[in-house]
C-alpha cells in the first residue's frame, strides 16, 4: 500500500489571508507565454500540497481586472480546469493563446510553456 502525503491543516482566517497573498503574488510572477499548474503555484509560494487553496483563492478574486493573469494557471495534466463549454474555459484558451501558449489535443506542454519560479518574471525586471 502506497503512504500519502499528510494532509494539511485547516487554515485561519489569518493563515487563509496571509496564503492568498503569496498565492496571488506567485501568479502575478507567470510571465506571458509561461503556465504553472495549481500544485506549482501552491509549492512556489510556500503553500505545498495545497493546490485546491490555488483554486479557492482564484475563485474568490476579482479576475477581469487584468492584475491577476489567472488564466497561466492550468491543472497538472495541463488542461484548463474550468468546465469545457463554458465561458470561462473559452476566455482562458483565448488569453492563452493571444500569449503564444500552444495547445495540442486541448493540452499545454509544460516542457515548453512551463514556468519555474527561478526564472526570469515581469516582477523582477
Amino acid at each position: 500500500m502506497k503512504s500519502k502525503a499528510p494532509k494539511p491543516k485547516p487554515l485561519s482566517r489569518f493563515n487563509y489571508t496571509v496564503a492568498r497573498q503569496q498565492i496571488l503574488d506567485t501568479i502575478r510572477r507567470i510571465p506571458k507565454g509561461k503556465v504553472a499548474s495549481y500544485g506549482h503555484v501552491a509549492f512556489a509560494a510556500g503553500w505545498p500540497g495545497r493546490a485546491r487553496l490555488v483554486a479557492r483563492v482564484l475563485g474568490d478574486v476579482e479576475v477581469s481586472d487584468g492584475v491577476i493573469p489567472w488564466q497561466r494557471v492550468i491543472n497538472a495534466q495541463g488542461k484548463i480546469a474550468i468546465p469545457k463549454d463554458s465561458p470561462g474555459h473559452r476566455t482562458q484558451i483565448r488569453l492563452l493563446k493571444a500569449e503564444g501558449v500552444v495547445f495540442l489535443n486541448g493540452k499545454v506542454s509544460f516542457e515548453h510553456h512551463g514556468w519555474e519560479p527561478g526564472d526570469p518574471s515581469p516582477l523582477l525586471d
